[in-house]
């Protein structure tokens, strides 16, 4: 592997015993002494941690620092990652529920689309640095509670190289609002209750959040999703219903 393969795998497994541990971004920073954005940072790839800093997060995490690096195979001289199993990963595949197993491989080709676009990266030495912005990052919209949007969910940071005013973000799942939007796009919100026909936003309804376009008509109000394969959500004065905020910008990194 080379300098920036390393700093992928290694902020993977930073992610993974952090999400393990039900410690947010600030929450593990605290621990080691680090500000939140440098493990976000880390946890991204962008730079790999210094040797005292991996010591502090192995003893954070109880863990042997060998468990932050890639496995080394003595006997083969491949430049390519070694393509073992570990028993971490066999117990995984092993022991997790059908849903949750499910969720498990989604992840892992989320980590290694990611990881792929890094790799590819390094290729484009000669392209000017991208500049990063910091933003409130919800992982989870559809656990959205009552109250403030999503309070059951620990907000975290997000870097992304786009300059857009909002107040966080969210990632998109699911295929309802194709063509414009797609699973796995992060979209940027605005706090706000005063949406027209027409916007798109992010909705509380019974307890769910939704990404959808609000329509008003002669008929009432529902929530439109953009792919013809879904019905409309109907909402009228005895829905348990809210407007969160206004969809004002969408990224993609593929």
């Amino acid at each position: 592997m080379d300098k920036e393969e390393i700093a992928v795998f290694i902020g993977e497994k930073i992610k993974y015993y952090r999400k393990l541990n039900n410690w947010t971004q600030e929450e593990l920073g605290r621990k080691i002494g680090i500000g939140k954005n440098a493990v976000g940072n880390y946890e991204r790839g962008f730079r790999s941690p210094k040797k005292d800093t991996v010591f502090a997060l192995a003893n954070a995490f109880d863990i042997s620092i060998d468990d932050l690096f890639p496995p080394i195979d003595k006997n083969s001289t491949s430049t390519e990652a070694p393509k073992t199993v570990s028993d971490e990963v066999l117990r995984l595949d092993r022991d997790l529920y059908k849903d949750n197993h499910k969720s498990w491989i989604n992840y892992g080709n989320k980590l290694l689309d990611k990881q792929n676009t890094v790799t590819y990266s390094k290729n484009t030495v000669n392209k000017p640095q991208a500049t990063y912005y910091t933003y409130n990052y919800y992982d989870q919209p559809a656990s959205a509670g009552t109250g403030q949007y999503l309070n059951d969910v620990q907000v975290e940071q997000l870097e992304l190289p786009v300059d857009i005013d909002a107040d966080f973000v969210v990632p998109i799942y699911g295929d309802s609002m194709e063509p414009e939007y797609h699973s796995g796009d992060y979209v940027f919100v605005k706090l706000s209750v005063d949406l027209s026909n027409g916007d798109i936003g992010v909705f509380e309804y019974y307890g769910d959040a939704y990404i959808k376009e609000l329509v008003i008509d002669d008929s009432g109000a529902y929530l439109h999703s953009l792919n013809s394969k879904y019905d409309d959500i109907p909402v009228d004065a005895d829905s348990d219903f809210r407007i969160i905020g206004e969809v004002v910008g969408r990224y993609s990194e593929k």
